[in-house]
């Protein structure tokens, strides 16, 4: 591959990565319509795993399929970019084990952060969530660069 076109990959996945953050934290931090606002309520936290998954999961028909799709699958869905774009910037992140390593570092961090900011909950669930969807993220890459290593050498 050229040189020019590498700079210009590279150049595009940091501003994708920089666009990633920006609706992460909005998301995550001042989402009204996700329970994002700082009340006067105490700090929250499920320490045991998957007890909010299947929590979720068996009462869907009171609590509705949108909560339980944004709950399960949207933690997944939030971390796929991570995944799939911190390999293109960092050749050190091209590993397997990087990768779901630094999926769940950026995942726990962000849970104390919602933690320790009451906008949130820490909750082990979506750590678990979080590093599986970084992970699948690194799978597409993966997949990505296999095609263009066919198509292009």
């Amino acid at each position: 591959m050229k040189k020019k076109t590498k700079q210009k990959i590279q150049w595009f996945s940091i501003c994708l990565f920089a666009v990633y953050l920006v609706f992460m934290i909005y998301f995550l931090f001042f989402a009204e319509g996700f329970g994002r606002v700082n009340t006067e309520r105490g700090y929250t936290y499920n320490l045991v795993l998957f007890r909010e998954i299947r929590r979720f999961w068996n009462h869907r028909e009171l609590l509705g399929m949108k909560a339980v799709i944004v709950n399960i699958a949207g933690n997944v869905i939030c971390f796929i970019p991570f995944g799939a774009i911190l390999p293109v910037l960092c050749r050190k992140a091209r590993k397997l084990f990087a990768i779901v390593l630094l999926s769940f570092e950026f995942s726990l961090l962000v849970e104390c952060a919602q933690l320790l900011l009451k906008v949130g909950s820490f909750d082990v669930d979506d750590l678990f969530l979080n590093t599986l969807g970084g992970l699948i993220g690194f799978l597409l890459f993966l997949v990505c660069d296999m095609l263009r290593r066919k198509k292009y050498g």
